[in-house]
């Protein structure tokens, strides 16, 4: 069975360094034997907390307003075996697209857990210029993980004076996972 591994991205740009990282991210898992697909979460609204506050996330377990592409986007998310969260870093956070696509997905999968419980789950932070604010991403990043459930398999930080090796990191840490590696395992 050919695993599902999933890059969602929090890229708005088409180029850069959280770009080259995507592709070793990529390269990783398919050269580990996984099928790969890439999410971009940049067109993303933010969620608008309808009506008592939970609209139809708490119940049915989807978005209201999902026709932006949040709906397919839980798709994937659900149907994938392992993914990859990468982002830019922005004032010590996410970017607003990927923070926008996390909170709703937490609120969709509220008390049911399906899309990310048990998986595995690698997060890489890109900081830019002063490479500040690496650490609290990651952080932002971990909360998510542990409110849905999923189960961090490895962090990178990769700014542009370590790229260099980061994105063998990020390419290795991909093709474990896609090989079947599991979080913890000792080698």
């Amino acid at each position: 069975m050919v695993m599902k591994y999933l890059i969602i991205s929090g890229n708005p740009k088409k180029d850069g360094l959280c770009h080259l990282i995507i592709s070793e991210v990529l390269r990783g898992a398919a050269d580990g034997g996984a099928e790969t697909q890439i999410l971009t979460a940049s067109g993303i609204e933010r969620c608008r907390c309808c009506g008592n506050g939970w609209g139809t996330c708490l119940e049915q377990h989807n978005c209201a307003y999902g026709g932006d592409g949040f709906d397919k986007a839980q798709e994937a998310v659900r149907n994938a075996d392992m993914l990859c969260f990468i982002t830019p870093v922005y004032w010590g956070e996410t970017s607003e697209g990927l923070k926008s696509f996390m909170d709703r997905l937490r609120r969709c999968e509220f008390r049911q857990g399906v899309a990310l419980s048990g998986k595995q789950v690698l997060l890489v932070a890109s900081p830019g210029g002063s490479g500040n604010g690496m650490l609290t991403c990651l952080e932002q990043m971990d909360r998510f993980c542990r409110h849905t459930g999923a189960v961090i398999f490895d962090y990178i930080g990769v700014n542009r004076w370590n790229s260099d090796y980061k994105k063998q990191a990020a390419y290795s840490a991909a093709r474990a996972m896609a090989e079947g590696r599991k979080a913890g395992e000792t080698l």
